[in-house]
């Protein structure tokens, strides 16, 4: 037939023809009704809402946080919060027809509210101190401005290149704001716990970050281009923030969690440090041995994840070659860890604080930014004038004061062309002669008894390591 249609019973449909068939029976989505701009006001307000729902929530739990304190102690809750969110989205959008002016009567009317209430509080605190004072803060007042914010933030159409990047911004923010009201107890604690040297220091540092690292040129200076201003910033920067990580564990719990926690967040600042601490101690405790080896061996193993980790940050790429012998040493390191511990006959004791320095110093700044300085020029002095051999030597004398300089080195000498093994080889080799020498410290002040623990564990790891640099060089 002409028309391509057999009549039934008569003749069998071609394969083509069906198929045209079922094409033309079947849905096309592209004419379903549904526009992502029209049913954007409706997906930015219940972001809005569920924005304002979080913060409300955390907030309702605050008032019966602190000892089921008064009702009235918090303005707003879990109620009021997304209704704040969604009136800042309807403002956001009506703003879009009648001009920012909406904007700035509703949130002048969230803020009279919030002015209101604080002054309803101050004029009939909830909560009073034993000496007579007022706890009278203005947390919940600034939650309920920014509730409004963030709805506001969700509804706008001319802040964000698209509506995903603008409903991922209002959600990051969310939690962000959601973590630090919950953080009440921790922030108060630490607080406590630092020092004014501590904040002074962290003030200079954050002044020294913000106004002078920044204009550093980023120019290679100086004998085989290894002065950067720019790059030394960078890495004093970096290593100052990994170890103020470990830095506040250590003030939160005040080393006082036991001496394996000391070792954990002890890690993080510096292992010899945890090792010196450790080992001075071991001889007039005996009976400790066991568990101080443990905290040494913990602290050692935290390092070789922390040179992966700075390996990461500076030179991606490099990673998958280095994780190899770290990843091995770091997996053997936890599992002594752990046999050890479960072998362990002494209870874990309190321990007294360890005693590092604070990290934002800028006397610690300057020392290693000198030090990251002169061990990056010999390194590359050494592969310029003596081959790999040079880079080597370079990587084991450097290992004898410190990892985190040569290991950035390697880092960026491997992204500017250095073969990638032996950058991993160097850095295996600076890690095995600190961690050698952690474990002579461990014999020298602790006394063999304990040492020998401390040498046999290291002693196992650098071998993984060793397997796992045989494996680099021979793929």
């Amino acid at each position: 037939m002409s028309d391509g249609v057999c009549p039934p019973g008569r003749c069998k449909m071609s394969g083509s023809i069906a198929a045209k068939r079922y094409t033309a029976t079947m849905i096309d989505v592209s004419t379903i009704p549904f526009d992502p701009v029209r049913y954007e006001p409706y997906i930015s307000l219940a972001v809005a809402v569920g924005a304002g729902l979080v913060l409300g929530l955390e907030r309702e739990q605050a008032r019966f946080r602190d000892g089921g304190a008064h009702p009235a102690a918090t303005f707003a809750g879990a109620r009021t919060h997304p209704l704040l969110a969604l009136f800042g989205g309807i403002c956001a959008l009506l703003a879009n027809h009648y001009g920012v002016s909406v904007l700035i009567v509703g949130f002048a009317a969230v803020a009279w509210l919030a002015v209101s209430a604080y002054k309803a509080a101050e004029a009939h605190p909830p909560v009073q101190r034993p000496d007579g004072g007022i706890d009278l803060g203005g947390t919940s007042e600034v939650t309920a401005l920014l509730s409004f914010g963030l709805g506001a933030l969700a509804s706008s159409t001319d802040v964000f290149a698209n509506t995903a990047e603008k409903l991922l911004i209002v959600t990051a923010s969310t939690v962000v704001a959601a973590a630090l009201l919950s953080m009440k107890p921790i922030l108060h604690r630490l607080a406590q716990r630092l020092s004014n040297e501590d904040v002074l220091a962290a003030v200079k540092f954050s002044v020294a970050a913000v106004l002078v690292f920044p204009w550093l040129p980023d120019v290679a200076m100086g004998p085989y281009g290894a002065f950067n201003p720019a790059e030394i910033g960078m890495m004093i920067l970096l290593i100052a923030g990994l170890d103020f990580v470990g830095y506040i564990g250590v003030r939160l719990l005040d080393a006082r969690r036991g001496l394996l926690m000391t070792g954990l967040l002890g890690g993080l600042v510096s292992s010899t440090a945890v090792t010196l601490s450790m080992s001075g101690r071991a001889r007039d405790e005996p009976e400790l041995h066991g568990v101080r080896a443990l905290a040494v061996l913990l602290a050692s193993t935290v390092m070789f994840a922390r040179v992966i980790v700075e390996v990461a940050v500076i030179h991606r790429p490099l990673v998958s070659v280095v994780a190899i012998p770290i990843g091995a040493m770091t997996v053997v390191g936890l599992l002594v860890v752990g046999v050890l511990y479960l072998r362990r006959d002494e209870q874990i004791p309190e321990q007294a604080a360890l005693k590092i320095t604070n990290p934002f110093e800028m006397s610690s700044a300057i020392k290693f930014g000198a030090l990251f300085a002169l061990v990056l020029f010999a390194a590359k002095a050494a592969d310029a004038n003596l081959g790999a051999g040079g880079t080597y030597v370079a990587g084991v004398v450097s290992g004898l004061a410190d990892v985190d300089a040569i290991t950035l080195s390697m880092a960026k000498m491997s992204a500017d062309g250095l073969s990638h093994a032996v950058a991993a080889t160097t850095i295996l080799l600076a890690t095995a002669t600190n961690s050698l020498v952690k474990a002579g410290i461990a014999c020298a002040v602790g006394g063999w008894a304990y040492g020998r623990v401390v040498l046999a564990g290291i002693t196992l790891s650098l071998a993984a390591g060793g397997i796992g640099l045989a494996f680099v060089w021979g793929a």
